[in-house]
Parts: C-alpha cells; sequence; structure tokens
C-alpha cells in the first residue's frame, strides 16, 4: 500500500489495484477566502501551490473518496475535476444525498465495495457545540486482502469513537490531522499536539499526520511536531510526508485483519442541514 500526500488532507491511497484520491482540495493557491476568523493572520486559501508531479499522479485515480463536505476537503476544483474524468465517488450516508446535489456519481462506501472490509466511524469536528455545529464527519476503516488496514479519522477531536477505533479494529496505519486548527479564538476544531500523543501512543502500529502548513487555521508546522514528538520519544512510528512526498506501507503477518462494525446506525439530518446553513 502507499500513500501520495498532496497537500493538506488530500490525498492518493493505493491499495490493492484501486487508486483513491482521497478529499480533493486541488485550487490554487489563495482561490479560496481564510478561514481564521479572529486574531490577524486571516489569508486566503490554500497558502501553498500543489506540488510538482500532481497531474501525473492524478492520471492514476481510479475512484474518490470524500470523508466530508467542507471546502478544504472537497473545493470547486476538485469537484469540477471529479466531474471532467467521470469518476465515481464514495462517501459516507450522511454525504451521499447533498453530493449527488452536487452532479457527482456518489454512492456509499461499504463491505465488500472495491473487495474492501470498510467501516464508517463518525469524528467529532472539535469539542462540545462547535464540534456539533462543524457537521458530521465519518472517519473510514478500510482493509484489502494483502495490505495493511488503514484508519483515516478525517478532521476530529479526540472522542470516544477514535479510541474504540484504535483498540477495536487495530489499524496498521492511521492517518490522522495535526494542523490544530481553529479560528483564532475557542477550542481547537482539530487534535490538539497533547491529544495527537494520546493517539500516537494508542494506535498499535505507524501513524501518518497530515493537514499541515496550507490553510490559515492550522497554526503547528511540521518542524515543530518533529520536535515535539521527539522529546516525547515517540518519533520511531510517525511519518509527517511533505508534500508530493510517497510512503510505502506493508502488512504484517501478526496483525490479522479485523471484521468491522456495521458502523454508525442513522443519519444525523439536522447537524447536517444546521452546518450547511453555517458553513
Amino acid at each position: 500500500m502507499q500513500v501520495h500526500h498532496i497537500r493538506s488532507a488530500t490525498l492518493v491511497l493505493s491499495i490493492g489495484p484501486h487508486h483513491l484520491l482521497v478529499d480533493p482540495m486541488l485550487s490554487p493557491p489563495g482561490a479560496m477566502p481564510g478561514f481564521k476568523m479572529f486574531g490577524g493572520g486571516r489569508r486566503n486559501n490554500p497558502l501553498v501551490p500543489l506540488p510538482e508531479g500532481t497531474s501525473a499522479l492524478l492520471d492514476k485515480v481510479t475512484g474518490v473518496l470524500i470523508t466530508h463536505e467542507h471546502p478544504d476537503h472537497l473545493d470547486a476544483a476538485g469537484i469540477a475535476w471529479i466531474k471532467e474524468r467521470k469518476l465515481p465517488v464514495w462517501a459516507s450516508p450522511t454525504d451521499v444525498p447533498s453530493l449527488r446535489q452536487k452532479g457527482l456519481n456518489v454512492s456509499e462506501l461499504r463491505s465488500g465495495e472495491l473487495g474492501l472490509l470498510v467501516e464508517h466511524i463518525p469524528s467529532r469536528h472539535g469539542p462540545g457545540l462547535i464540534g456539533w455545529l462543524m457537521g458530521p464527519v465519518a472517519g473510514f476503516y478500510l482493509s484489502y486482502p494483502g495490505e495493511p488496514s488503514v484508519y483515516m479519522t478525517s478532521d476530529a477531536v479526540m472522542c470516544d469513537s477514535v479510541l474504540d477505533a484504535l483498540s477495536r479494529l487495530r489499524p496498521e496505519l492511521v492517518i490522522a490531522p495535526a494542523g490544530s486548527a481553529n479560528f483564532g479564538v475557542g477550542p481547537s476544531i482539530l487534535f490538539s499536539q497533547d491529544e495527537l500523543l494520546t493517539l500516537i501512543r494508542k494506535a498499535p502500529h505507524a501513524v501518518l499526520l497530515n493537514h499541515l502548513e496550507a490553510l490559515d487555521h492550522c497554526p503547528t508546522t511540521r518542524r515543530a511536531l518533529r520536535e515535539r514528538l521527539t522529546t516525547e520519544g515517540l518519533g520511531g512510528k510517525v511519518f509527517i510526508p511533505e508534500d508530493g512526498e510517497t510512503l510505502s506501507f506493508s502488512h504484517k503477518p501478526d496483525a490479522p485483519h479485523v471484521q468491522p462494525g456495521p458502523g454508525p446506525g442513522s443519519v444525523p439530518r439536522l447537524q447536517k442541514w444546521v452546518a450547511s446553513r453555517i458553513g
């Protein structure tokens, strides 16, 4: 299995014969307004361009996986790119109806699709009320025969569903956001550094950290994160890719694939509706 890190949370996951583009934010620098609302430092997003080689990498993509519909995970350029190539899209049941309204050929990603074992794992995109207002977010656990299992938390703070997925599913790779995003006031809407340390300690195998140095509301830098991990003695199991970097992971024979559960039983329609009105 390979993870081709593009920028922020956008990546291509090569698993089995599939090359899945995850959360495509493909706009050029400055094409979207800033997300930081208070405290200064607001800049148009993205802050950095797509890395060299992105076009060639995208030519290999066979499908698209969307964890949620915030513009740093699915922007206008990403939608246009998907439509132009008429690629199939997979998402959680929460997002399927609104993605269809955008004109995408989208289906719920379930176990059996693409030969994968799948579980949707709901995430909280912030603590308390702000997390609810940010709307529903789906993490995904994916497992393919002979490949490492991977758990993408998507945008999240530490919560029971994340802890449960780590202990129950025991993924061989966890992909988590590390930018400590905030709006300039109030709590972080992504894992704090202390929460990341907890996640890394509880993850049974490797951890890949992304969502860094590409958006105005994500202050954490790769350098600062590496220094903290070194201080804590956790650098050995953690990967922090540069934009455009590809990392390879192999299945460990002593890490059996775990049969996932059914995932969330209900679609949070009210939360989705409220979030769409304020986003």
